[in-house]
């Protein structure tokens, strides 16, 4: 069929399948929520499954977090602390600002906390829309190296640069945001972590993104990086594409459709001189805080459509539900939710094992909530409402984790794109390079490159990006060789993949009323609860006279094989019996379409959730890549922050950009220092000895060598010494500690006078080298923690293999041009 779609027509129109629009959100940094989570549900809401912003979880301080940041808001003269777009002119962000410092905190510091234009709260709160923490690193940005050590006086100004950098671009998302523009905002010496914090949020695509001419005008005319082959045309893919090719990227996009977008998909329809725009997959901008869908809306002048709150319901005789019995009904689901989230907490992890519809049952039958016929179909509303905000059956959503992402709920209204969402699609496939109806079946992978095969044809690349639906790898239908990571295949499966499906008609007028945008409809039949019973209004949005009709639960299900004809009888039986006793005549429609998305073999579902026995892990171990940086996954499947989500499914896309940038990156490193003239060993092992005499890190009897912050997971040499004269200001060993090395410590220094020294390595990341310098106790307690918490062992130098020496070669080279005083500058090393 046209478009790889099982669908059904009527009037001669086909359409797509569907994603969901209920919920998102950003907020919070990373709070892995647990079955002992305090946070109350809130995807409980009617009509556009709004959740009430989730209070940030208490944190125990951290080295993350050694600065109250509230203390150095409150510096700030600005009394203004909504972040909202409204709030900012359209002036030049590359006009220059001005700085001062403070030293009025009430924390012994021997340098400045720098203020910029004090305007730090509100800076903060933008951040925090775009889903950065207020007073702390995300995991990106502590695995990019943005700061030389977590925590201190260095991270707190680096986060209030980061923060007036992003706040800047926001004013105006139309420009191009230069860093020259801030070198009169920022003090001079602080320009390192200027260079640092813009870097970042240019690679990882929270600045200069999007469709406005300045930014496109930014595209390299040719490609001067490595291929990339991306698996997909949705929003990810699209996300990825532009912003690679934005760093010099070769990139080819291989679409199975006859178009781009995915499972996001305006259909135009048309009939009788009325025209209007269906979006048959995702519909609703679930929150415009922070958004990028809102942003590239702003940048195309796009006005959005603010979904009113207003949902009235109907019964099955087609009356409207009683307001008091509404309230009344409203408010005992809303206490089972929170009963179920209380018994979570008390269940502790075999709640995991729980579905979330078990305990809600099981909670009313005890409380006797809803007892009557008419109270029951009410309730059974609210069951479907939340079933379509997760796209899956009560029964299989996990009582431990299915609001897990509730804490990054995206600040700001749910709005309608008046066009459809297919307008923003179109902006972002704009110049970018896809094949249409490629059907990928093979994606090969290895340490040369990757080849997927669609069709008869190969396509070949350094690098490929699958951001095929979660359903579609649940198939099984495309193949990976070698096969996946058995971690990766039981994620696939644990997760769930739910489905939604629409009917939208288009009729000869408007016949309901227009200051509504959703209206609901009860069932008497509980196993039919969630067929048509809600109806969203697009005549304000859509071009015309446009109703769609939502199928969620067990009847979306039963809806693909529904003949098309009998759904729409249905459907126009629930809309008579509503409007014909208030004398409103109501017409047949001019064009209806039903959408199949279970059906679609380019996605066989609609969107994820969190299924009984996974948990938001699964959704990081689905985001990881595979084959040492060479295949790469990017879909709304592989965000825990905002997963069924179309915003959720650009920042993959954005996220997946940078990691493969920093994997090019660090490959081509590798090759040049492998590309180096030949030196013996003896030469490496001298210039390593040259390069600890000015470490990064010193503490007791230990040194750190901190690698290149380009590489995807920076790495660090350790060096510890035995015997020989300490160094001024560095730690003795407590004597009353007793450890399990504290014998093997004493031996090896017995063994050295004074005048003589032992140096034995050790290979750790970035951030164990970190946590190591925090343990208190000297030496000892130090050695123990290596030895017994991290596992490593210590070896001499030629016990670290010929695999560091390309990490001391770019240690070197990122040194800059120190001269070495025992090794000369041209070497390479033997393997």
């Amino acid at each position: 069929m046209d478009d790889h779609t099982a669908v059904s027509q009527i009037s001669g129109t086909m359409a797509a399948p569907s994603q969901r629009e209920a919920q998102d959100g950003p907020l919070l940094p990373q709070p892995r929520l647990s079955p002992l989570s305090p946070l109350a549900p809130s995807k409980r809401k009617r009509s556009n499954n709004r959740r009430k912003p989730a209070a940030p979880p208490t944190a125990p301080p951290t080295s993350n977090q050694p600065i109250p940041m509230k203390q150095v808001f409150s510096n700030s003269s600005s009394n203004n602390v909504n972040p909202s777009p409204s709030n900012f002119s359209n002036r030049n962000p590359n006009e220059p600002t001005t700085w001062s410092t403070t030293q009025t905190l009430p924390i012994d510091m021997s340098e400045e906390i720098i203020c910029i234009n004090k305007e730090a709260t509100t800076e903060a709160l933008v951040a925090l829309s775009a889903g950065f923490p207020a007073d702390s690193l995300t995991e990106e940005e502590i695995e990019a190296g943005v700061v030389s050590v977590i925590g201190g006086l260095e991270q707190v100004n680096y986060i209030i640069i980061r923060n007036h950098i992003l706040s800047r671009w926001r004013e105006n998302v139309s420009a191009w945001l230069s860093k020259d523009a801030f070198l009169q905002a920022i003090p001079p010496h602080y320009h390192n972590l200027l260079d640092s914090a813009y870097n970042f949020m240019l690679s990882h695509g929270y600045i200069n993104f999007g469709v406005a001419p300045a930014i496109k005008e930014r595209l390299p005319v040719e490609p001067t990086r490595s291929n990339v082959v991306i698996i997909g045309a949705g929003l990810a893919g699209l996300a990825a594409a532009r912003q690679l090719m934005a760093s010099g990227f070769k990139v080819v996009v291989l679409e199975g459709r006859k178009r781009a977008g995915g499972r996001v998909y305006t259909k135009k329809m048309e009939g009788g001189n009325k025209v209007a725009s269906a979006d048959l997959g995702g519909s609703v901008l679930t929150g415009t805080l922070g958004n990028p869908l809102g942003i590239l809306a702003k940048q195309l002048s796009y006005p959005l459509h603010k979904v009113r709150d207003k949902c009235p319901l109907y019964k099955t005789d087609g009356l409207p539900v009683d307001p008091v019995m509404d309230i009344k009904i409203e408010n005992a689901f809303n206490r089972l939710l929170d009963k179920a989230s209380r018994l979570r907490q008390l269940m502790g992890e075999v709640a995991v094992d729980v579905s979330l519809g078990a305990a809600l049952e099981t909670f009313r039958e005890v409380y006797g909530d809803a007892v009557n016929m008419e109270e029951m179909s009410l309730f059974n509303w609210h069951l479907a409402n939340l079933e379509y905000a997760n796209a899956g059956l009560l029964s299989k959503l996990s009582l431990a984790f299915w609001d897990q992402d509730d804490p990054y709920d995206m600040g700001g209204d749910h709005c309608f794109v008046p066009g459809g969402n297919g307008r923003l699609v179109q902006a972002l496939v704009e110049n970018v390079p896809v094949f249409y109806e490629k059907m990928v079946h093979t994606i090969r992978y290895g340490s040369d490159g990757v080849q997927v095969h669609a069709g008869n044809q190969v396509f070949e690349g350094e690098m490929a990006l699958c951001t095929v639906p979660l359903g579609v790898l649940k198939s099984n239908s495309i193949r990976f060789i070698p096969e996946l990571p058995q971690r990766k295949l039981d994620g696939i499966k644990r997760l769930g993949f739910g489905l939604l499906n629409k009917v939208a008609m288009l009729f000869p007028h408007v016949f309901w009323e227009l200051d509504l945008d959703t209206f609901g409809h009860l069932s008497d039949d509980p196993m039919r609860r969630g067929e048509f019973f809600l109806f969203y209004s697009y005549a304000t949005v859509a071009g015309g006279p446009l109703l769609i009709a939502l199928v969620a639960g067990d009847a979306a299900h039963r809806f693909e094989s529904m003949p098309p004809t009998d759904a729409v009888t249905r459907v126009l039986q629930i809309l008579r019996g509503i409007y014909v006793p208030k004398g409103i005549d109501v017409p047949d429609p001019i064009q209806t379409v039903c959408t199949r998305w279970g059906s679609d073999p380019l996605s066989l579902g609609s969107y994820s959730h969190v299924a009984v026995g996974a948990s938001g892990d699964d959704y990081d171990i689905l985001a990881e890549n595979v084959g040492d940086g060479r295949l790469f996954f990017a879909g709304e499947a592989t965000t825990r922050r905002y997963p069924a989500t179309m915003h959720g499914a650009f920042l993959s896309g954005l996220r997946e950009a940078a990691n493969i940038s920093h994997y090019a990156n660090a490959r081509s490193l590798k090759a040049k220092v492998e590309r180096g003239p030949s030196k013996n060993l003896q030469s490496c092992a001298a210039l390593l000895a040259d390069l600890f005499r000015q470490p990064d890190l010193e503490f007791g009897s230990f040194a750190v060598l901190f690698g290149p912050q380009t590489d995807p997971k920076p790495m660090a040499i350790l060096r510890v010494t035995i015997g020989g004269t300490k160094r001024k200001g560095t730690e003795g060993a407590k004597s009353d500690q007793q450890h399990s090395n504290k014998l093997l410590f004493q031996q090896l220094q017995s063994h050295f006078n004074q005048q003589q020294q032992l140096h034995v390595y050790t290979l750790l990341s970035r951030q164990q080298a970190l946590d190591l310098r925090e343990v208190r106790g000297g030496d000892e307690m130090r050695l123990n923690y290596l030895c017994e918490k991290l596992g490593v062992k210590l070896v001499g130098r030629r016990g670290l293999g010929s695999n560091v020496d390309s990490l001391i070669a770019a240690i070197k080279a990122e040194k800059g041009n120190q001269q070495p005083a025992s090794a000369s500058l041209d070497f390479k090393f033997d393997n």
